[in-house]
């Protein structure tokens, strides 16, 4: 139950503002929008953040997504696991593999459900998202698998954006639609 009221679909915010939200969402505002619509300026840094994030970045598809459903499942976001399950599928995933990722500590050392760069990103959102210190370990077997840094600093802000998103979601208690 969320613990604000999410705004009306039919009278959300300021058009301005709605108009480029319902735009991304195809036509409607989910309820992680009619929530951050009671900050209309906060909405719109969002989506245009959030826009880039999921949409402008050289990091593969599959990995982002990888990163985006572990950090949903470790924070208890069910919001996000609703909306990014079938996103990960889209890019790669494999049921198998969602089944799997339930139990995050068999799936970082399962070796047949995801390959060496996999378990590396999957490492790493644990690091950042339970401890917030990387060990020297983890950031090494990132950079091996992800030899571009610039695809390796996109990773880490994924990480960080869903951790933001997942806190926001869970804090406020925005339910999947």
């Amino acid at each position: 139950m969320p613990r604000i009221a999410y705004k009306p679909q039919d009278n959300a915010g300021p058009e301005e503002i709605v108009a480029p939200l319902r735009a991304r969402r195809g036509g409607t505002l989910l309820n992680l929008d009619r929530m951050l619509l009671h900050s209309p300026a906060y909405a719109l840094g969002w989506n245009d953040f959030l826009r880039t994030v999921r949409t402008d970045l050289s990091l593969a598809p599959k990995l982002r997504e990888l990163a985006v459903f572990c950090v949903a499942m470790l924070n208890g976001a069910e919001y996000g696991l609703h909306h990014h399950t079938p996103e990960f599928m889209r890019v790669g995933g494999t049921e198998a593999q969602v089944i799997a990722l339930r139990d995050f500590a068999a799936a970082a050392n399962n070796t047949a459900l995801f390959d060496a760069a996999e378990r590396a990103v999957m490492q790493l959102t644990f690091e950042m998202t339970r401890k917030v210190q990387v060990s020297e370990a983890t950031f090494a077997a990132v950079k091996t698998a992800l030899p571009d840094e610039q695809q390796v600093v996109e990773l880490v802000g994924v990480i960080a954006t869903y951790n933001m998103v997942t806190r926001f979601l869970v804090a406020l208690g925005v339910e999947p639609e």
